[in-house]
């Protein structure tokens, strides 16, 4: 039953319902086990962040920032602040100096909370520069602090501050004002987009939102307090933030996965019922099992194709249009989904799955189908920021088409612009960029209208995305090409990690491509090719002639003009550090481009100076 109280007061109410149940759960890396936190210490610690917030005189609607990877902390600073109507801005835990400072500094940010040793170098570092920083608050203990620091406290002594506070009555009728004040027009959260161009823009989230998305979302998906989330995306991210807050709403158990590395060892841990990924987590899961695929005996091979074949038409053909399968085809999945499928599933640590949402890019038809023969209830969505997540997603019961994005929620009101741009009206959308109203004005028109920058139509009653508008690249040749398309094929194969396609204002599509390094070493050295270094990998006929091979199967359906023509293989990887992704892993093509310009330059020089050639012997 959901409880879709202010976010003020959600976590007291729950308390009251659920007292010592566990409403959090975490691994204490020093102990290697997954410890509980109860419903009434969840509480308990939140009124004392509370507390502690107005005793350093906290305002109402003053802004604060929590630059943390995924700890419970976070969640007892968000809902302390909360429920005294301060707003938090939460910050990436890989953000960069230059990153922080500029958000600091745009947002005033008085009182800033740490996660780590490396957060808190980096806030450090900033003092100088960021104007309004009074006061670092640090999650874990074990932080070394600066010898010349004089504003940090640990977040251990920030509560015990909040505890003394309590017994001031002062502050307590402060408190208890401020709850009865609080309201669904204020601001709750400042969330800045990472952006893939530019600088990055606060975008602004009310209370009133996620009480509309919370509502419109509890009417579509079945879930319930018997559920057992695993929080893999960082906090800052729009998606795992509301879909972690629904989940407090249903009084779902949040078990907090604070390196991202361990999620797989954290599945199989925890056992979630529910998770929220991107689809790249998927594309990493699914090349995974064909890896296990290939090194496995005849037998475990054939078994596990077979199967998935099975589960594969079973979907496709007749569960995800809610048609009966026939009996022959139903009987066979049955066999399946209780031992190849069931054994697969529990390998990933997923034996007991609901559903598991996914958004954030396209999800590839092969990825798709793949979870869904795996018995794996993806629910695949779209949304953004500024529409607080979800605008679209699968619905339990009502057809599914391979590559749609589901259909939109309650409320939400959409339309189609100049080249087919989503546009959306309702109440989950932001109200505007936060000090930027030149920038708002250019997202919101004056009918209320958010232009998404995306483009899809709607068929059957279900949103399918085309591209991103902006993305959009023109050939020399006047040929428009979806850069974004292409780079997810590629990726799927898992000899590839990372792809940029190059082709605006060129004469033919070409790409960066970073192999996956560990499989592609295995394959030189059982193929006997010897290299000194990545780089002279990289170079080896042996190798540009086995990736040509890959790229061409990988392209044959698409059309003569989209396919890649050249390529280059990097031996090194874009990075966050470097500026080449953004902190949610979206390529900067404009960096890269930059830091590639040479040799993207070559690759048309060497092609006309070939063409040049050839045009001389005709």
């Amino acid at each position: 039953m959901q409880n879709n109280c202010h976010l003020s007061k959600l976590i007291l109410e729950q308390a009251k319902k659920y007292g010592d149940r566990a409403a959090l759960s975490y691994r204490d890396y020093e102990q290697n086990k997954w410890l509980p936190i109860s419903w009434r210490q969840f509480a308990q610690n939140v009124k004392k962040v509370s507390y502690a917030l107005l005793q350093l005189g906290v305002k109402v609607q003053e802004n604060i920032a929590v630059f943390s990877q995924n700890k419970p902390e976070t969640h007892f600073t968000d809902f302390g602040a909360y429920g005294i109507r301060v707003v938090t801005i939460p910050f990436y835990a890989t953000s960069s100096a230059a990153q922080v400072s500029y958000m600091l500094n745009d947002a005033q940010v008085r009182f800033l909370f740490v996660g780590e040793q490396d957060q808190y170098d980096v806030a450090f570092s900033v003092i100088s520069v960021a104007r309004s920083l009074e006061r670092i608050i640090i999650f874990d203990r074990n932080v070394k602090k600066a010898p010349s620091d004089h504003l940090s406290v640990y977040f251990d002594d920030f509560l015990a501050m909040g505890v003394k506070a309590s017994k001031d009555p002062s502050l307590v009728a402060e408190y208890r004002q401020r709850q009865d004040d609080a309201n669904y027009s204020d601001l709750c959260n400042i969330l800045y987009t990472s952006g893939t161009t530019g600088q990055s823009k606060g975008v602004m989230l009310t209370y009133g939102q996620y009480h509309e998305g919370f509502r419109v979302n509890d009417a579509v998906l079945p879930l319930s307090d018997d559920d057992v989330f695993l929080n893999f995306l960082p906090y800052t991210h729009i998606f795992e933030r509301a879909w972690c807050y629904l989940g407090l709403t249903e009084g779902a158990l949040q078990c907090v996965n604070l390196r991202p590395a361990d999620v797989q060892k954290s599945m199989q841990e925890v056992h979630p019922t529910c998770m929220s990924a991107v689809p790249r987590f998927w594309e990493k899961v699914y090349q995974a099992v064909l890896e296990k695929m290939e090194n496995g005996s005849f037998m475990e091979r054939k078994l596990i194709r077979e199967a998935l074949e099975v589960g594969t038409r079973y979907w496709v053909n007749y569960k995800s249009k809610g048609k009966r399968a026939p009996m022959g085809l139903a009987l066979q999945y049955k066999l399946y989904d209780k031992t190849v499928i069931k054994l697969l599933r529990k390998t990933l640590g997923l034996e007991r799955a609901n559903f598991f949402p996914t958004a954030g890019a396209a999800v590839s038809p092969e990825v798709e189908k793949f979870t869904h023969a795996a018995g794996i209830n993806m629910v695949v969505g779209y949304g953004l920021t500024e529409s607080l997540a979800t605008v679209s997603c699968d619905i339990p019961g009502r057809p599914v088409t391979l590559g749609s994005v589901g259909r939109l929620i309650d409320k939400i009101e959409i339309k189609f612009g100049e080249n087919d741009e989503i546009l959306l009206r309702g109440k989950t959308i932001t109200p505007g960029y936060y000090k930027k109203e030149s920038l708002t004005k250019e997202a919101i028109d004056e009918d209320g209208w958010f232009h998404t920058g995306d483009a899809g139509y709607i068929k059957n009653g279900e949103l399918f995305l085309r591209e991103r508008i902006k993305d959009l690249f023109k050939t020399s040749n006047g040929k428009y090409i979806a850069p974004q398309m292409i780079e997810s094929k590629l990726v799927l194969d898992r000899y590839f990690d990372q792809a940029v396609i190059v082709a605006d204002k060129r004469k033919f599509v070409s790409a960066l491509i970073v192999p996956s390094y560990k499989l592609l070493e295995a394959y030189a050295q059982e193929k006997g090719i010897s290299c000194a270094s990545r780089e002279e990998l990289c170079k080896h006929p042996a190798i540009l002639k086995f990736y040509t091979e890959r790229i061409n199967t990988l392209q044959q359906d698409l059309a003569h003009y989209e396919q890649i023509k050249r390529f280059i293989l990097l031996p090194h990887p874009f990075t966050m550090d470097n500026g080449e992704l953004t902190n949610t892993l979206k390529v900067r093509r404009r960096v890269v481009y930059e830091h590639y310009a040479e040799q993207i330059e070559q690759i048309y020089a060497e092609a006309e100076a070939q063409q040049a050639q050839q045009a001389n012997k005709n």
